[in-house]
């Protein structure tokens, strides 16, 4: 059996990814917490695994990994089975744009370190907010009209791609559950919400959920 190890944090929509493919491909693994509000991924320590300093970090049978995209790549090749892609090209790409459309295009906008720079500049928690609305917001309507896009090219279910859960979930479900968190406005994105609504459904996204991780602040 691999050794595996997830350093994270509970509220990290990046560490988030990563829980739900080891729970999609049915694999157990250590969860080490980096707590990212009192700066430990500043630490030294951390930083040893990851340049960075970001989460997650996966300790794989002694070999250390950083950055979602290619984590989950990583554990796509290393276990095989369940796909968290499709089978043909063409699929995989159109998954893989929905993936960075997530990765790139919405959630660095969104990070702490964004966060802090906009307060830096004279930024208060009313313009900070207003800044997490539109561009999480504008991502997610580009996620829906891809969505949308790839429904008229005949891929139909009820999940981001298809009708079994695929990487785009994986990166989709953290993503809603940031917008929702920061008040964006999802009425204009059924598409999203159904798909988010779906994977929910699934014991692997209920598993990595934020609040069921052992670093999640107890009611």
């Amino acid at each position: 059996m691999p050794r595996l190890t997830l350093f994270g944090y509970w509220r990290s929509s990046s560490s988030h990814r990563v829980r739900i493919a080891l729970h999609l491909k049915g694999l157990e693994y250590e969860s080490v917490s980096v707590n990212l509000r009192d700066g430990e991924q500043g630490t030294e320590t951390h930083r040893a695994r990851s340049p960075t300093g970001y989460v997650p970090c996966l300790v794989l049978d002694g070999a250390t990994y950083v950055e979602s995209v290619a984590i989950i790549e990583l554990l796509e090749e290393r276990f095989p089975a369940p796909n968290l892609f499709p089978a043909d090209s063409g699929g995989r790409a159109r998954v893989r744009a929905l993936v960075e459309i997530v990765n790139s295009g919405t959630q660095p906008l969104q990070n702490t370190g964004v966060m802090k720079h906009l307060a830096e500049l004279g930024q208060d928690a009313a313009g900070q907010a207003a800044w997490l609305r539109h561009f999480v917001g504008r991502g997610l309507a580009s996620l829906e009209r891809a969505i949308a896009d790839n429904a008229r090219a005949g891929v139909s279910g009820p999940y981001a791609y298809g009708g079994s859960s695929t990487a785009a979930d994986v990166y989709l479900v953290p993503q809603v559950d940031a917008a929702k968190r920061f008040g964006v406005d999802l009425s204009a994105c059924p598409r999203v919400v159904g798909a988010y609504d779906a994977a929910m459904r699934l014991e692997a996204f209920q598993k990595a959920a934020p609040h069921a991780q052992p670093d999640a602040p107890k009611a």
